[in-house]
């Protein structure tokens, strides 16, 4: 079947089985390798897009069912010019990462926590509500202290009054 995406503000046109998860698609027929493989069965949280704003497990999600969404992979949220987001780099500054496998699929969910709680009349997420967050997303190096604190970084980091150079 013909498919259309718009995959990191790119429109994409393929055909696709009616079978092709979107995990498939991403890895294999875009090139997209961020978004990793690493249970085929939704507990792992290392698949993690954004369709359409929502993170969703893309190893879950049939291509076909995705037709006409727009996908952000953890390749579409560097800022300009390749630099680490707001997430990304308070992640880095709070060591919320080791070996990296997790990560990108962490970035994609926590960033929906991060935008949702953006607002002037939404108040920073809790570490509970964070810790809530987290619970698809499997890591086996961080314990998720580190984390949590990169999560709270970013959204004190949005928040604070810029200074003037």
């Amino acid at each position: 079947m013909d498919i259309s995406l718009n995959v990191n503000g790119l429109t994409r046109e393929f055909a696709a089985e009616a079978n092709e998860l979107l995990v498939e698609r991403l890895r294999e027929g875009l090139g997209l390798t961020g978004t990793k493989v690493g249970c085929d069965t939704g507990q792992c949280g290392t698949c993690v897009v954004r369709l359409d704003g929502a993170s969703v497990k893309s190893c879950l999600i049939l291509t076909a069912a995705a037709a006409g969404s727009e996908i952000t992979t953890i390749e579409g949220v560097t800022e300009r010019g390749g630099e680490l987001n707001g997430l990304q780099e308070a992640l880095r500054q709070e060591h919320g990462t080791q070996c990296g496998f997790c990560t990108p699929g962490m970035v994609m969910a926590l960033g929906e926590l991060v935008d949702r709680t953006a607002g002037p009349e939404t108040e920073d997420p809790t570490e509970p509500e964070i810790r809530e967050w987290l619970t698809g997303n499997l890591c086996r190096c961080t314990g998720y202290h580190s984390v949590v604190r990169g999560v709270q970084r970013a959204c004190a980091a949005r928040t604070a009054p810029r200074q003037e150079a």
